[in-house]
């Protein structure tokens, strides 16, 4: 053991077990701890597909990583520094990530014949040599845990549910973080279960405690990371589903518009509507239906009524909702469409991520359906997102399709909380008749500006209507089998969304100049893997630049003319190269792909290597 603490900038530590270790909650009280001590960070919680897999098993291992440091966080950074492996099977999944040099700290206790047999390994690795690239901490964790709780009277059962306290105390020691916060937790948790508590919180000093005093096989090395200096305000900690949900609730004041969420439950969408159906008093409504249609048709009828319906899909859910899309679209109300996206087709890979619904978005429904699409790129950006997704709805009168996937639902990071007053309210005015000057009412009266037709609300005197999916004749609103009038009206709904560009921003450079050898295209979750790698770039004099896309129908007016600037454009994305197909379809770029469909995100070096590649001097020949 060392009484020396070294300072560093940053670090990246990943806590690994069975879905029954606690692992999860382990990671969640070390992110809160590290928050309050002014460290940036960037979370991410890796959970089994299975809801409970063999005990034992690699298919039941739940990680949660955390990258914090005194620099600004925009990844969850690449390969661990640290790996807590509480079995066999956490190892076996995981080690492979852990840097050359990192270290591993094991609890030796699980390390059973039979937890080996079940996490497929011949050998013990921590006897065989396979392990020698790491600092191994390896020591009986659970043997630890039951001496530190055995004056409690837990039986062993519960006393061992306590050794992820114990780990979480020895990482708090490890990294000069406070324990206060998580006994305050602990304690009100458990309110009802004082023993438990206690055992808990005695776990946890003696995690900590075990830092300072144990004799073990590699010194225990402390770690002292400061805090990033920000803009002063009100921070939090926010996943991005919580932040896309509060984006929905400020979308419908804004609007001042009652909200109807129509949800049917699917992973990794569920925690949106866990998240509105608490918030009553905003204005929600929560409406968990019996399956996908039922869901988003619930929603749609709620904004005929004069309401902003919203529902909340996975890809597959997406996929059942189509038709009812096209409803919304035929009768042009506004519907706010969040998709959740994961990995595969199908069912795939429920718990993973995954970027592979944006043909979905643009193209995926029967007849010429244009739909505007958004996507957020993190888990703060979700609130904005998700309020310009409510903006653009109401203001055209047409469904909005806002793309965000299984990293950032459930990744977290620090969040200041914005000024509500300053934010820009888009009020909604219900249509009115004056039969005297109008004459008969026609519900497809538009706006000269932005096509949308106005909104009239049921049970107002002479604004009785029909509507529905039939094709509407133009100048009335009745329904119309006439050739050119289904032309017409073809044509209004592409250029309603196409004359969306007026009032969307023009594109902006996120990292660089707006003029060089690459330009990096990103849209989603890449934002932050491509954001690190540019700075790292730039810092090593490549010339390098990095826009990220928030509007991707329609795309932003400037959007070609920037592009056309660089000599090369590289387009990191998490899917076989969707948005690589529009931009070429757009304007003609023949970008670069950098493709990814491992249900992980990207690393950093990942990108940083291509950039290397499209930016290194050509060999002469």
């Amino acid at each position: 053991m060392t009484d020396d603490i070294k300072v560093l900038e940053s670090a990246v530590v990943r806590f690994a077990g069975d879905s029954g270790d606690g692992m999860q909650l382990t990671g969640s009280q070390f992110t809160t701890s590290t928050a309050l001590s002014g460290s940036d960070l960037a979370t991410f919680p890796d959970f089994p597909a299975e809801i409970r897999a063999p005990a034992g098993t690699t298919f039941g291992v739940s990680a949660f990583q955390i990258n914090f440091g005194a620099r600004e966080i925009s990844t969850v950074g690449d390969r661990p520094d640290v790996l807590v492996a509480m079995n066999p099977a956490a190892l076996k999944t995981n080690v492979g990530n852990l840097r050359s040099g990192g270290m591993l700290v094991v609890d030796t206790g699980a390390f059973t014949a039979r937890n080996l047999q079940k996490a497929g390994y011949e050998q013990n690795p921590l006897e065989d040599g396979s392990l020698d690239d790491f600092t191994l901490i390896a020591f009986d964790i659970s043997k630890q845990t039951l001496e530190a709780v055995s004056h409690t009277g837990l039986g062993k059962k519960e006393a061992l549910r306590c050794k992820n306290m114990f780990t979480l105390g020895l990482m708090l020691w490890m990294f000069s973080r406070r324990r206060q916060s998580v006994i305050t937790w602990l304690e009100d948790k458990f309110r009802s279960k004082p023993e438990v508590a206690e055992a808990n919180v005695a776990a946890l000093n003696a995690g900590h405690a075990f830092g300072e005093t144990a004799e073990l096989n590699a010194p225990i090395k402390r770690y002292q990371i400061g805090r990033r200096h920000v803009a002063p305000g009100t921070y939090r900690t926010v996943t991005g589903s919580q932040a896309l949900s509060w984006g929905i609730a400020a979308g419908g004041q804004l609007a001042g518009l009652d909200v109807l969420l129509g949800s049917y439950p699917i992973t990794p969408a569920s925690p949106i509507l866990h998240a509105l159906s608490t918030m009553v008093d905003q204005g929600i409504t929560t409406f968990q239906a019996e399956d996908e249609i039922a869901a988003v048709c619930a929603a749609i009828g709620a904004s005929y009524a004069g309401w902003l319906g919203v529902t909340s899909s996975s890809g597959p859910g997406i996929a059942l909702k189509t038709e009812a899309l096209g409803l919304a679209i035929s009768t042009e109300l506004p519907l706010v469409v969040i998709n959740s996206q994961r990995g595969g087709p199908s069912t795939g890979l429920p718990t993973k991520t995954e970027q592979s619904d944006l043909y979905q978005a643009l193209y995926g429904r029967n007849g010429d359906a244009p739909m505007p699409v958004l996507a957020t790129r993190s888990p703060g950006d979700c609130f904005e997102t998700a309020i310009e997704a409510c903006r653009l709805a109401v203001t055209y009168m047409t469904p909005v399709m806002l793309l965000t996937d299984g990293f950032i639902a459930n990744a977290a990071e620090p969040w200041r909380l914005p000024d509500l007053d300053a934010l820009e309210p888009f009020p909604v005015s219900f249509a009115e008749h004056d039969a005297e000057t109008d004459g008969d009412f026609n519900p497809l009266k538009r706006d000269e500006t932005t096509l949308a037709r106005h909104w009239p609300k049921p049970g107002v005197s002479g604004t009785e209507h029909r509507i529905g999916g039939l094709e509407k004749d133009y100048d009335s609103g009745h329904i119309s089998y006439d050739p050119a009038n289904h032309q017409r009206m073809t044509d209004l709904r592409a250029n309603k969304v196409a004359g969306m560009v007026r009032s969307i921003p023009d594109q902006t450079i996120a990292h660089g100049t707006d003029s060089g050898r690459l330009l990096v295209l990103g849209w989603g979750s890449t934002y932050g893997p491509i954001a690190r790698a540019v700075r790292v770039a730039r810092e090593e004099g490549l010339d390098v630049s990095h826009t990220h896309l928030r509007h991707l129908n329609p795309f932003p007016a400037n959007l070609g003319d920037m592009l056309s600037r660089y000599d090369r454009v590289l387009i990191p994305e998490m899917n076989t190269g969707q948005l690589k197909t529009a931009i070429r379809d757009r304007f003609l770029v023949d970008a670069v792909p950098l493709n990814k469909v491992s249900g992980q995100p990207f690393k950093i070096e990942e990108i940083l290597n291509a950039i290397r590649d499209h930016t290194a001097p050509a060999k002469a020949g």
